[in-house]
């Protein structure tokens, strides 16, 4: 399916201001731009609950950490993980509930060059993007842009450029998550090439 109209603008602070189970599968083919020309096609996220989710951040309240979870929606929560790996959120829901949404997969769009400076070891277009690690790396996305606004969209904003999200996402489990493991909070664009995994 192709895209039937371009724009530039951001997606407005209302986009945003859903719950994380309605939203999630509401980004699948928002485009997510840098200034710099990097972008991707979203094809991959999983939702997180607040008070309701063990696996959520946010679960057992607010800390320096999660601050920004607990903020306005429409902004970028960036935590690190594995001792290792930043991982991107969009920030949803009502203020001070603690709703996000993780970006697992992008389908890379344009500024490719940059994509493979910031990741010199992938091997081809599909490496770059397809998990929420390879995205942050290939976006340079780190713990400088938690709490970016998405709506403002200086640095970082996520466009509809016209292609729908998906009649039928595909719905599973979550991955990587010991607590909640069960909830089918996860959705991505079926026979898409580059989500993290099936």
């Amino acid at each position: 399916m192709k895209a039937s109209r371009k724009s530039t603008r951001p997606l407005p602070r209302s986009f945003y201001r859903r719950d994380p189970l309605v939203l999630a599968p509401e980004l699948l083919n928002k485009v997510l731009r840098c200034h710099d020309g990097r972008a991707g096609r979203i094809v991959e996220v999983e939702a997180y609950r607040g008070a309701d989710d063990p696996a959520a951040h946010s679960y057992r309240g607010k800390t320096p950490r999660n601050a920004v979870m607990f903020g306005p929606a429409g902004h970028m929560y960036v935590y690190f993980t594995y001792g290792m790996h930043w991982c991107s959120n969009v920030v949803c829901g009502t203020e001070g509930e603690g709703d996000a949404v993780l970006i697992r997969a992008l389908q890379p769009i344009t500024g490719l060059d940059l994509m493979y400076a910031a990741r010199p070891l992938a091997k081809n277009d599909r490496q770059l993007c397809n998990g929420p690690a390879c995205l942050t790396q290939a976006m340079s996305i780190t713990k400088l842009q938690d709490g970016v606004d998405l709506v403002a969209g200086e640095t970082y904003a996520l466009v509809d450029d016209g292609m729908p999200p998906p009649d039928r996402p595909v719905q599973t489990t979550r991955i990587g998550i010991s607590k909640a493991a069960e909830y089918p909070w996860r959705w991505y664009v079926g026979d898409n090439a580059y989500i993290s995994r099936k």
